[in-house]
This record gives structure tokens, sequence and C-alpha cells, in this order.
């Protein structure tokens, strides 16, 4: 991974705005309508295309596709893995159970897009068996950054990413009606999972692994159950991801976690004291954590050289990506400062955002304009941070 002796470098959690045309096109499929391949593929090279213009605009070092190519983080992988069919039925979070006001409120703007709580389930054996999409998701991605690159004589990007989901998001939020054992199921989706993983790294990009299980099913999942219970998935997972990136080194691995990236409460996340030493055991060379939001804006402070391994880098999540307001880019330095100096060396640190900002097709809780002045801001709170720490 990329890293820097002058600077702070700027990137963000994956998932970029859609085009309306696009969104509308991803919606109807993930509702079983007929789409054309081709007014859909047009759509979302446009879209990526226009993406990486923006990451670009905005002062983003690190930069990708914007995930343009799926109809959300996750569900996707029903069109490249067999197995998947029915609907799954999503353990509600508890936050929105304690809030039915928040419910009412909330709760039709996100019908609208893709759902994430009616995915489909696992009704048969699970194995990558469609490689066309992944061909031409990185073939695409790779095609508009080398234009790029030949009109403006220079990469785009400092360096550039793909994201892939972890085998645990996957199990938990696409019910599994036919290996009838959690453990069998997470380790059939991380040995799924691995051919996409090494695709990616083959590539040439940093794989970054979402992995929002790893906190959010402790208030999902595993809501009415044990922190015993819920760490041994959490465990389980992270040894699953292990053995898929078998072949891949850990410095171009990165990992995110966060407590679900939806506008509620989130007074029932797990604290990242309990999971942070189940997170530093993933064989990866950085942690991409929330520390924006109002619940873990705190959580700096636990990211000492005592818990963290020698190396390991972090990419800190600086700006909120379910709220409309525009950070100034003195906050942003502020948070950039508080982490390095928890952690003691501001090479160590990437300037991050807290998640994505379109994580699902008509799934956002920010508008799209609003959008790229928060990456402006990312990039000029950064500036000012290096100032002051470089």
């Amino acid at each position: 991974m990329q890293t820097s002796t002058n600077r702070f470098l700027t990137t963000h959690a994956g998932s970029l705005p859609r085009s309306e045309t696009l969104t509308a096109l991803q919606v109807a499929q993930s509702r079983g309508e007929a789409v054309d391949a081709t007014e859909l593929a047009a759509a979302v090279a446009a879209s990526t295309e226009a993406v990486i213009e923006n990451q670009i605009a905005a002062g983003i070092d690190i930069g990708n596709n914007g995930e343009q190519a799926r109809e959300s983080f996750f569900t996707y992988v029903q069109h490249r893995m067999s197995g998947f069919g029915g609907t799954s039925r999503r353990p509600a979070f508890q936050d929105m159970i304690r809030y039915p006001g928040w419910i009412r409120l909330k709760i039709p703007d996100y019908q609208r897009g893709v759902s994430l709580a009616t995915a489909p389930q696992a009704q048969g054996a699970v194995r990558y068996v469609n490689r066309e999409p992944l061909d031409a998701e990185l073939a695409g991605f790779a095609d508009l950054l080398e234009q790029k690159k030949r009109a403006d004589r220079a990469d785009p990007f400092v360096e550039t990413f793909v994201t892939a989901p972890s085998p645990g998001i996957i199990a938990a939020a696409m019910e599994d009606t036919f290996y009838g054992d959690l453990d069998a199921y997470i380790e059939a989706l991380g040995v799924a999972l691995k051919t996409e993983y090494d695709a990616i790294h083959a590539a040439g990009h940093v794989l970054q692994l979402d992995c929002p299980d790893l906190a959010m099913e402790r208030h999902t999942y595993f809501a009415n159950r044990s922190d015993t219970e819920f760490l041994r998935f959490a465990d389980h997972v992270i040894a699953s991801i292990d053995a898929a990136l078998s072949d891949i080194p850990k410095d171009r691995v990165r990992m995110h976690v966060c407590w679900g990236n939806y506008n509620g409460p989130h007074d029932a996340d797990v604290p990242l004291a309990t999971i942070l030493p189940s997170l530093i055991r993933a064989n990866v060379g950085a942690l991409m954590l929330s520390m924006a939001n109002p619940r873990h804006a705190h959580e700096y402070h636990l990211l000492t050289p005592g818990n963290l391994p020698d190396g390991m880098l972090v990419v800190a999540g600086v700006i909120d990506t379910t709220t409309n307001y525009v950070e100034h880019p003195e906050v942003v330095a502020e948070r950039l400062q508080r982490v390095s100096e928890a952690i003691g060396d501001p090479t160590r640190v990437i300037a991050g955002t807290d998640c994505g900002f379109d994580t699902a097709a008509g799934f956002r809780d920010v508008a799209e304009d609003v959008v790229w002045a928060k990456l402006r801001a990312l990039a000029d709170g950064a500036a000012l941070a290096s100032e002051r720490l470089f």
C-alpha cells in the first residue's frame, strides 16, 4: 500500500453516487425486471467515468471505480456465484427496534433502492461460476484509467483500490437454507471469494475487504446472543478471509469495518474496544475504521502502538457518510491530528471516510453534489494536517 513521508494521502471507502440512469436500471434488475444488457453496460461505463473525474477533481489520491458495476456492495455476488435465489429474512437492527419513530421517518427513503434486508438466500452450493462480470468490471476500470492517463500524461491516482465483501456479511445477510451450518457456509463463501480477491490483486489494485459484519452483526445477526458468540463468529470470518488471502501479500490488503452505513441512532453498536483484538489478528496491512460519526469519534484513543501491530496502517474515517453537513477542513485536520498522535506516527495514517456514499443503488443519505464537497473538504483538511505534522 502506498504511504507518504511528507503528507496525508486521501481515499474513501468505495461506493460513490451512481447516475440516475444507472440507479434505475440496477434497482429494476434487483427486483427481477428485464433490463437491456447493452444499456446497463453503457450506463456503468458512463457513471464510472464520471466518478473517476469527480474523485480527481476532489483531490482523492487513492481512488477506485466507485462500485458502479454493482447493484450493492455485496448482493451483486448473486450474479457471479451459484446457489442464490429466493428471499432472505434479515434480522432487524436493534437500534431501529428501539426507536419506531426513526423507522417511520427513514425507512420510506431506504425502500426506494436495492433492498439489503431482503437479499437472496443460499439455496444451493455456493461457487464462483461466472467471471464475466468481474473481468468486465476490472477491464472497464483499466480502460478508463488508461484513457485518463493518456489525456493528462499522468496517472490519475497515486494508487487504486477495488472492493470485495467479506464472507461474513454475505453469510449474515444472505440467509442460508442449504449448508445448515454457519461455519460451513462462511468457509464455502471464503473459497468462492478467493477468485475475486485474487483477480483484484492480479489487476494491480489494492484489495479492500468490506467487513461491516465484524461490527454491525453484533446488533443484528447476534443481537440476542453474547459477546462471546459474536466474537467467535468474527474470528471464524477472519480465519476464512486469511485463507482466501493466501496468495496476496498483506500490504496489498486493507480491511474496512463499520457499524452500518445508515443515519440511525447506533446506540446498540458494539464498542471498538470489544472487537479490536480480533481485527488486528487479520492478515491485512491496514484497518479502515469509522471515526467521524458521533457514536465512534472518541475511539481513536484505542489506536496506540500497544494495541496495533507494528507497521499496520490506519485509514481513519474523518468524514461522516450519513450526514449532509460538509465537514470544515479544520475539523478534518484535527481528527487526523488526534489519530496520528494516538498512533505516534503520521506516516501510518491515511485520510478516509467512515463508509461509502452509495452502498446500494438508490440507498443514499447524502446528496450527490454534497458528496463531492465532502471529499474536497477531506483533501483540504488533509493538506492542513500535513502542514502541521510533516
